[in-house]
């Protein structure tokens, strides 16, 4: 359904996940949309050199997977057949924070599990086929084209070809971390957004595992680092029938190794012994490959007192988060339901109007990752009295959480963005986390029995309910 006349030509530089979704709301408001991406686009699902975080860890949280089946009606059952697993968020996954474990109980917040790869390939399809959107690889932006205070198109580099000029009503930064979107305000006059930069010193190494069919009772497995285990691990199930493995280190010294049998100890020290158990008996599907994930980056495009018209920026090439919490693909999703809506309000002040909504978008994960960030004494970023109290306070909750079942679903709805930060302040979550959230030692819950239980709902209930006595 066009959310305006479709009048007028769209530019989408770059072709991930955040330039798809937005050419994706473009398509219902623009006659024309071309997507331009340097990368030469497989035609399956594979990895490529301009995501190189494809071959890590990935999944898709409840927020995300509700943004895209509704651009994208049928996704989910999809991908289940291609695969991937569609999961409880809570119910599924094995959660440990700070060596404290969630209680797995029905929550109602439904993820996905499924490779990078995989669902970017999914979306690239879809958008492929819309009618009025074009998808051109091997095409360098190298800049943008402007006209008395209006962005009105871009400069393209086809490999091997010459330069280009197209022009557009408005053209989408969607190139990235690495994006030279500040750089081309500059070049036209303009001066750039101001960056908030946290390095998370974090080393990711990942490998690939074959995956059984019920040899666990559980589809996803998280164990985040804490200041005093700064190490943690995850484990996913995707398509193919293979578990997505990643393990990480924060600060000096704390690298996962790269060889198959360090590989397995470094798993061996994390305070819940699930994933060193899988990985014991797993058959490895791969060598390890290891990531130095670069440095937090946040414009503030919304602080910029003069923007030209025309020109917006999307997902990683407006903020990009420490990848570890595995938000940055539900950002990009909700930040294309911003633009669509944005859209819907009419095409006047549309730079300024987005940004001011993603910005509140931004905001949530970015205080959740950067602060998870800042606990840890070797990452280096300003530590505000505001961050120190919210981290106390998270602190607190994660041993609440492992007490009572609701608080454990209102932190996952908040990480899942399907619920305002306030709601971890509602009186009956402060009111557990006061009187149950005292730090100590933490109270490991015995490991399960690693064969397929489905519980049935009236249990799953009684469970719930039991556990939050």
């Amino acid at each position: 359904m066009s959310t305006t006349n479709e009048t007028g030509p769209a530019i989408v530089l770059g072709g991930s996940i955040g330039g798809l979704l937005a050419a994706r709301v473009l398509s219902e408001s623009y006659a024309k949309v071309t997507v331009f991406d340097r990368d030469e686009l497989p035609t399956e699902a594979a990895d490529r050199r301009g995501v190189p975080q494809s071959g890590h860890s990935h999944g898709l949280l409840a927020r995300g997977r509700q943004v895209l089946d509704e651009l994208f009606p049928g996704l989910t059952a999809d991908l289940v057949a291609q695969g991937a697993a569609a999961i409880d968020i809570q119910r599924d996954c094995l959660w440990v924070n700070d060596g404290h474990r969630i209680p797995r109980v029905a929550s109602g917040l439904e993820g996905l599990c499924v490779s990078r790869r995989a669902l970017e390939a999914y979306v690239r399809d879809r958008v492929r086929a819309l009618p009025n959107v074009e998808i051109r690889d091997r095409c360098e932006a190298l800049g943008l084209l402007a006209d008395d205070g209006t962005v009105t198109g871009a400069r393209i580099l086809p490999r091997g070809g010459a330069e280009e000029h197209h022009d557009a009503d408005l053209v989408v930064d969607a190139t990235g971390r690495g994006n030279r979107g500040p750089t081309w305000l500059t070049e036209l006059g303009y001066q750039p957004p101001v960056e908030d930069r946290v390095d998370p010193r974090t080393v990711y190494v990942s490998r690939d595992y074959r995956r059984v069919p019920g040899d666990t009772n559980w589809s996803a497995f998280i164990s985040s680092p804490s200041p005093a285990a700064p190490y943690g691990g995850v484990a996913i199930a995707a398509e193919g029938d293979r578990w997505m493995v990643t393990l990480l280190g924060i600060g000096p010294e704390q690298a996962p190794p790269t060889d198959g049998e360090g590989y397995l100890a470094f798993a061996g020290r994390l305070p819940a012994s699930e994933l060193h158990a899988l990985l014991s008996r797993a058959e490895p599907l791969g060598p390890p490959k290891r990531m130095r994930l670069p440095t937090s980056v946040r414009r503030r495009y919304e602080h910029l007192t003069r923007l030209p018209e025309g020109f917006i920026a999307v997902a990683d090439a407006m903020c990009s988060f420490n990848p570890a919490y595995g938000q940055g693909m539900t950002v990009a999703a909700v930040e294309a339901m911003v633009l669509r809506d944005c859209l819907r309000q009419g095409r006047r002040n549309l730079p300024r109007r987005f940004f001011a909504g993603a910005a509140k978008v931004v905001d949530v994960p970015w205080d959740m990752a950067v602060g998870a960030d800042l606990r840890h004494p070797t990452v280096v970023g300003p530590r505000s009295r505001r961050t120190r109290f919210l981290n106390g306070y998270v602190t607190r909750l994660h041993v609440a959480a492992a007490r009572h079942p609701a608080v454990g679903q209102r932190f996952l709805s908040v990480a899942n963005l399907m619920t305002p930060p306030p709601g971890l302040f509602a009186p009956g979550i402060v009111a557990r986390v006061l009187l149950s959230g005292r730090p100590g030692t933490p109270q490991l819950v015995r490991p399960v029995p690693t064969t397929r239980v489905e519980e049935p709902a009236d249990r799953v209930e009684e469970l719930a309910v039991s556990s939050s006595r």
